[in-house]
């Protein structure tokens, strides 16, 4: 009788496993299609092509920092310099810190279980990520906020504005924001593999962890917050160059170096507002719509459903949410551009340019003038007396 029973109990199991088998042999031709058709989307390409050109900008910023310190120029130049120069080593070790673990899950075939069972090298990516995202955020914040007190404020500046200052500022800066990444450590909050399953950040969505929802919006309104605070000392910052130029105006030879001065800082801080707003507000906004819908993407990686459109449209989100960490990590490749070796190589002849432009226009207007002149004197010899 007990093995007639287990007989019996070992078909009906089969012949259940054969009908799940069936059901989700249906469902999976739909989301392997969604699948194929985000993997030219998921290439180990990005990571490679972000790793190189990040190291080569920032170790070129680097370069050039630590050459003008050593000119001990003033107090000024030497505040900016020490500020890039951070700016620039934690962009660096951003870089190097990640890059190399995307790049070794996607040659172990996107399996992040292959190479960290334990998990720790997920904790400690999302560790680095929060850490390094926020630290040049804030560091952009404090640039833009010294930027505008030197303008705005010059004389405040020169007397309390010192190397020691900003060195003690740079450091507090660093130290907060690690304190901050630290707490899913701590079991605050928690890190999760994202989509496509090579990286780890913070999970938006997470009932079974506390903290979690108080630990992912204060990294977005945080990060929202840098982002406001730098554009308006940036909007500020121009109008008071713009301001000390008009005062300048004229038609002796430093008055002709304000005027170029000038356009070279307000295209300067226009890119740098612009990069910043392109590269970080899609993540921080696409975070708050995340916690307040309760959606975290870390479910792309396991997610298998039977409606093709609704399955279609979540790998579109998963995508999207994947394109905007790319152009937060791109800002780390951008930011040595924007702050230093373009000012040197790009602004210098975008001012000749300009400068060109404006010299042709004058000396048309003087031709024309010179024209009309000799057309007027002509007239009067021709008059009849």
């Amino acid at each position: 009788m007990t093995t007639v029973n287990c007989d019996c109990l070992g078909s009906l199991r089969t012949t259940t496993e054969d009908m799940l088998d069936a059901n989700v042999s249906k469902i999976l031709p739909q989301s392997n299609d969604t699948k194929n058709s985000t993997r030219g989307y998921v290439s180990v390409g990005f990571p490679i092509t972000m790793m190189i050109t990040g190291m080569v900008g920032n170790s070129l910023a680097l370069i050039l920092v630590y050459i003008s310190y050593r000119k001990k120029e003033n107090k000024r130049k030497k505040n900016f310099l020490l500020c890039i120069g951070s700016l620039a080593l934690t962009d660096l070790f951003g870089q190097l810190l990640t890059s190399p673990i995307v790049i070794s899950v996607y040659r172990a075939d996107l399996n992040w279980t292959r190479i960290d069972p334990s998990e720790n090298l997920c904790a400690f990516f999302g560790v680095c990520m929060t850490t390094f995202g926020l630290c040049a955020l804030f560091m952009a914040s404090a640039m833009a906020i010294e930027r505008a007190m030197a303008v705005t404020n010059p004389h405040w500046y020169s007397n309390h504005m010192k190397t020691s200052v900003t060195k003690q500022t740079l450091g507090v800066i660093w130290c907060l924001v690690l304190l901050f990444a630290l707490l899913p450590i701590a079991g605050v909050g928690k890190y999760t593999r994202q989509w496509p399953g090579t990286w780890c950040f913070i999970t938006t969505v997470d009932t079974e962890t506390s903290g979690n929802v108080f630990f992912s919006t204060t990294f977005a309104i945080l990060g929202i917050s840098a982002l406001l605070v730098t554009l308006f000392c940036n909007v500020m910052t121009i109008r008071g160059v713009i301001i000390w130029c008009k005062t300048k105006s004229g038609t002796s030879q430093s008055s002709k170096q304000w005027e170029r001065l000038t356009t070279e800082t307000v295209v300067q801080l226009l890119g740098i507002m612009c990069v910043l707003l392109i590269c970080w507000s899609p993540l921080l906004v696409l975070m708050l719509r995340m916690i307040s819908s309760q959606v975290s993407y870390h479910e792309c990686n396991s997610s298998v459903t039977s409606n093709h459109t609704s399955n279609r449209d979540f790998h579109l989100d998963c995508n999207f949410f994947l394109t905007a960490i790319r152009l937060a990590s791109l800002n780390q490749i951008l930011d040595p551009w924007v702050y230093l070796l373009l000012r040197e190589i790009l602004l210098r002849k975008f001012c000749i340019m300009a400068n060109a432009v404006s010299n042709c226009s004058v000396e048309d207007q003087k031709e024309t003038q010179r024209a009309l002149d000799s057309l007027n004197k002509q007239n009067q010899e021709t008059k009849p007396s």
